[in-house]
C-alpha cells in the first residue's frame, strides 16, 4: 500500500474544499435542511457539473471518471467537513453500486448516465431499520430483514405480463422523499418461496405516498415510504431458482464494505473538522486572564481526541484502499470513525462552555451527525461484534500439544 495520496487526489480534495467552504457555510447549510428537499440543488448541479461527484466511482462508460473507492472515500471526507447535505450517499454510494452490479444492459443505459450527469437522484429502501444488516455490517445477511415473507416490509406480486406490483411501508430511507428514482427491496413468492429482489419505483408512480419524517440529524433527510399496490420495475432478471432473485443479498452484502469505508471517511471529516473549531476557540476564550487553551487540563483533553482523529483516519484511508483489494475492513474502520466523532464532538461542546450548548453554535450538528450516524449504520459495539465474528476472533479452538 502506498500511504501517500497522487496528485488527482490532493486536486479533489482541494477543489471540493475550495467549492464547499463558499457554498457551504453555516447559514447557508442551515437553510438548505429547511428546504422541502433538504439541501440546496444547485448546491448539487455544482457538485455534479463541477466536479463530477456523483460519477467519480462510475465506469467511463456510463458517463463517470472512473475512480477507486479511494476517491469517493477523499470526497465524502471533505463534505463531511462541512456536513454538506446532497443526495450523495443515498445516491452514488448506496444506490448506483447495486444498479451496477444487478441491472440489466438496459436499466444500466437509462440509469448510470444520469446519475454521473447528477440529473437523477436515488434512494435505497430497506424495510424496517436493518439497513446495517443488509449491507452485512452489523449482522449476517440472510434476507430476514425483508420480513421473510410474512405480514411487514414489502411485499411483491407479478401480475401476468403486466410486471410487478408492490405494497408495504418503508421508515428511514435516506433522501427517500426527494429521489428521482428509489430501490426498494422486496419479497416475492409468499411464505412457502420467499425470494429478496430489489424493484425500481418512480418518484412519482402512482400509489407512492412519501412522507419525510423529522430526524435527530437534520442534515441527513429521511422519509417514510407507503406504497399500495405501486407499479415497480424489477431489477436484473429474476431468477426463481434463486434464494435472492439475481444476487440481490450478495451484492448488498458486497456494497456493504464500500459503504463503510466511505461513510468512515467522511465521519473522520466531521470529526477533524470539530477539533479544528474547539481547537481555535480554546485559543482566543480567556480565564483568569490566560486563554484556556493554555491550561494543561484542556491540552491533555484535547491531544486525547487528537490522537483518537488521526487513528480513525488511518484507519478510513487504509479501509477505502482495502475495499479495492477484496480486505472487509470497513466495518471496524467505521466503528473507530463513528466513536472518534463522538469524542470530537462531544468534548467540542463541554470546551466551548456556555455557548456551546446553544442552538445557533454549530457544535450540536456535528453531535447529532455522530449520534445520527451510529443509529444508521451502528452501534459501534455491533460493528466490532459482527466483525470479530466474521474474522473468527473469538472461537474456541483445540490447541494439540
Amino acid at each position: 500500500m502506498d500511504a501517500s495520496f497522487t496528485a488527482e487526489q490532493d486536486e479533489i480534495r482541494r477543489t471540493l474544499r475550495e467549492l464547499l467552504q463558499k457554498r457551504c457555510g453555516s447559514e447557508e447549510l442551515r437553510t438548505a435542511v429547511d428546504t422541502p428537499a433538504g439541501h440546496d440543488p444547485a448546491l448539487w448541479t455544482a457538485l455534479a457539473r463541477q466536479l463530477g461527484l456523483p460519477g467519480l466511482a462510475l465506469p467511463e462508460a456510463y458517463g463517470g471518471i472512473g475512480c477507486s473507492v479511494t476517491e469517493l472515500a477523499l470526497a465524502a471526507e471533505e463534505t463531511g467537513r462541512f456536513l454538506a447535505p446532497s443526495p450523495l450517499l443515498a445516491t452514488a454510494v448506496l444506490s448506483a453500486p447495486l444498479v451496477l452490479a444487478l441491472g440489466t444492459d438496459t436499466q444500466r443505459a437509462r440509469l448510470l448516465p444520469r446519475i454521473a450527469a447528477g440529473s437523477l437522484t436515488a434512494a435505497l429502501a430497506v424495510p424496517g431499520t436493518e439497513l446495517t444488516t443488509a449491507l452485512t455490517l452489523t449482522g449476517p445477511n440472510g434476507g430476514e430483514w425483508a420480513g421473510g415473507g410474512r405480514a411487514g416490509g414489502v411485499q411483491a406480486r407479478q401480475v401476468g405480463d403486466a410486471g410487478w406490483r408492490l405494497y408495504g411501508q418503508v421508515a428511514q430511507v435516506l433522501d427517500g422523499h426527494s429521489a428521482d428514482v428509489l430501490l426498494v427491496a422486496a419479497h416475492a413468492g409468499g411464505f412457502a418461496r420467499s425470494r429478496t429482489l430489489l424493484f425500481l419505483v418512480a418518484g412519482d408512480a402512482e400509489g407512492l405516498v412519501r412522507i419525510r419524517q423529522t430526524a435527530l440529524d437534520a442534515t441527513r433527510p429521511q422519509a417514510r415510504l407507503e406504497l399500495r399496490d405501486v407499479e415497480a420495475e424489477l431489477l436484473g432478471e429474476d431468477d426463481d431458482s434463486a434464494a435472492d432473485g439475481p444476487g440481490v443479498l450478495r451484492e448488498l452484502s458486497a456494497a456493504g464494505d464500500t459503504v463503510a469505508a466511505v461513510l468512515a471517511a467522511e465521519a473522520v471529516g466531521a470529526a477533524d473538522r470539530a477539533l479544528e473549531r474547539t481547537v481555535q476557540y480554546v485559543k482566543q476564550r480567556e480565564q483568569f486572564g490566560r486563554a484556556i487553551g493554555s491550561f494543561q487540563a484542556v491540552k491533555h483533553r484535547l491531544a486525547d481526541v487528537y490522537v483518537q482523529v488521526q487513528a480513525a483516519k488511518s484507519a478510513a484511508y487504509y479501509a477505502a484502499w482495502a475495499t479495492g483489494q477484496g480486505e472487509p475492513v470497513g466495518g471496524l474502520a467505521l466503528a473507530q470513525a463513528l466513536e472518534a466523532l463522538r469524542t470530537a464532538a462531544a468534548e467540542g461542546i463541554q470546551l466551548h462552555g456556555g455557548i456551546g450548548f446553544t442552538w445557533e453554535h454549530e457544535a450540536h450538528l456535528y453531535f447529532k451527525r455522530a449520534a445520527g450516524d451510529e443509529l444508521l449504520f451502528g452501534p459501534v459495539h455491533r460493528l466490532r461484534a459482527h466483525a470479530a465474528e466474521r474474522a473468527r476472533l473469538f472461537e474456541s479452538r483445540e490447541v494439540t500439544v
